[in-house]
């Protein structure tokens, strides 16, 4: 269970992250590209900070995700100098693509779909035996 302190700190730099990812893709003219930071997760002893962002469209994520992994001591000395009076020391920056939008909007199309194992029973059959 996080602390209150690693969620203050997970907040303000899911704050000064979102501001400077979104700043990089409207200084450099990016246009249809939308990186939202989803969720920040801290660790206890504040090393490591977990970043989960949600890249719009799906299909530039992994591409976007790669630049922004190259790119992780630039944008950790930006975040420091963003947070210098509130932290003494900026935790490293791990980032993921988070997948729950992906997973919730897989479940809508299953459910909405022809294939619905709730509405036909011969398919949560099927699938049983195999």
């Amino acid at each position: 269970m996080e602390t209150n302190r690693q969620k203050k700190i997970g907040g303000v730099i899911q704050k000064d992250l979102v501001d400077i990812l979104q700043g990089e893709v409207r200084k450099n003219g990016i246009t249809n590209l939308v990186i939202s930071v989803s969720k920040v997760s801290v660790t206890t002893d504040l090393s490591v900070a977990t970043v989960y962002l949600s890249i719009f469209p799906q299909e530039k994520a992994k591409e976007t995700l790669e630049g922004i992994k190259s790119n992780t001591t630039l944008i950790k000395h930006d975040l420091s100098q963003r947070v210098r009076l509130q932290l003494r020391r900026v935790p490293n920056l791990v980032f993921f693509i988070d997948d729950s939008l992906d997973y919730i909007e897989k479940i809508d199309n299953a459910l909405a779909g022809k294939e619905n194992p709730i509405e036909n029973r011969d398919l949560l059959e099927k699938r049983r035996k195999s």
